[in-house]
């Protein structure tokens, strides 16, 4: 029998075939404990996405990328720190839990780590209030918390994990221009850096969402005017300044899907709220990584560009 992280690695599969074969993961402890497939598959996701981020983590070698210390896994007591035996682990208090009933308890099987991991979450309950108590206490960070109900939020109203489209921040049918401009001096308000890529284009061009997201933030700011953030699922946060106006009705907590319209493309910002018209009509846009430690800015130009390309090609068929 090959294991889950032996034929992640030899089968070479799709994107879709591992979200598949996730989701099967997912479905199954569902129907195992009751959890929502959804609230585990959110978790994951987390979860994977820091395996992308940080150094310190392997990249994802398996369908479920839930990281357990290994030290936590045995026992905090247990001599011997490669320990598989669901009997002595849970002697020295150990995690470890044996979910494919093969008769170890594995941290490199993927069943193991969600057993594992339903197991802790049953302490609390499955329903929604618990469900965060158990994240607050597992994470023990407000900001890891929502970010996980978020991705729950999404793949519920989806019905899947498999959400990876992307879209270009505006219509490619009207006029803009780009270039790259991520780390460029900026003035006004103090010396700093340009965190972002600005888009120019005429006043009130929409503005889409770029990827299946939740809403975080959305109001004024000094700098960047009226402004949106939208957290994706690959804890990727999207920025976009400089704003017009927002599309009615529009909240923060929405769910977003690419291409959506979010608002418009404006000139407001560097000022008390209502300023606008001190530079030229443009979106900033923004892309900033959170590592479970902290958040920075990365240049966004390149997905533009492959955005973009995929836009064209998509409309090219239609």
């Amino acid at each position: 029998m090959i294991s889950p992280c032996q034929s992640f690695a030899a089968e070479k599969l799709t994107d879709e075939q591992i979200h598949t074969k996730r989701m099967e993961l997912f479905q199954k402890s569902e129907a195992m404990t009751q959890i929502p497939w959804y609230y585990l598959a959110a978790i994951d996701q987390y979860e994977r996405s820091l395996r992308f981020a940080r150094k310190d983590r392997e990249k994802p070698s398996s369908f479920i990328s839930i990281y357990m210390e290994p030290e936590k896994w045995v026992g905090p007591l247990n001599p011997h720190s490669e320990d598989d035996n669901p009997e002595t682990i849970a002697l020295f208090n150990g995690i470890g839990r044996d979910g494919d009933h093969d008769g170890k308890a594995s941290l490199k099987s993927d069943e193991d780590k969600l057993a594992a991991l339903t197991d802790f979450i049953l302490r609390y309950g499955i329903d929604h209030d618990n469900f965060k108590l158990a994240l607050w206490d597992y994470y023990k960070r407000d900001k890891t918390v929502s970010i996980i109900m978020g991705n729950a939020k999404i793949y519920k109203q989806y019905g899947t994990i498999h959400l990876n489209q992307k879209a270009f921040p505006l219509p490619l049918r009207f006029n803009y221009s780009y270039r790259n401009t991520w780390g460029d001096a900026r003035g006004w308000g103090g010396r700093r850096i340009h965190e972002g890529t600005d888009l120019f284009a005429d006043y009130g061009v929409p503005v889409r969402a770029t990827s299946y997201g939740i809403i975080e933030m959305k109001g004024w700011n000094r700098y960047g005017g009226w402004r949106i953030g939208i957290r994706d699922i690959n804890n990727t946060y999207h920025y976009f300044a400089h704003l017009s106006g927002f599309a009615k009705d529009l909240h923060v907590g929405q769910v977003v899907e690419p291409g959506m319209v979010v608002g418009g493309v404006g000139s407001s910002g560097y000022g008390p709220p209502g300023t606008s018209g001190k530079f030229p009509p443009h979106l900033h846009y923004g892309m900033y990584k959170d590592n479970g430690l902290t958040e920075w800015s990365f240049d966004p130009y390149p997905h533009l560009r492959m955005w973009e390309r995929q836009d064209r090609i998509k409309s090219r068929k239609h």
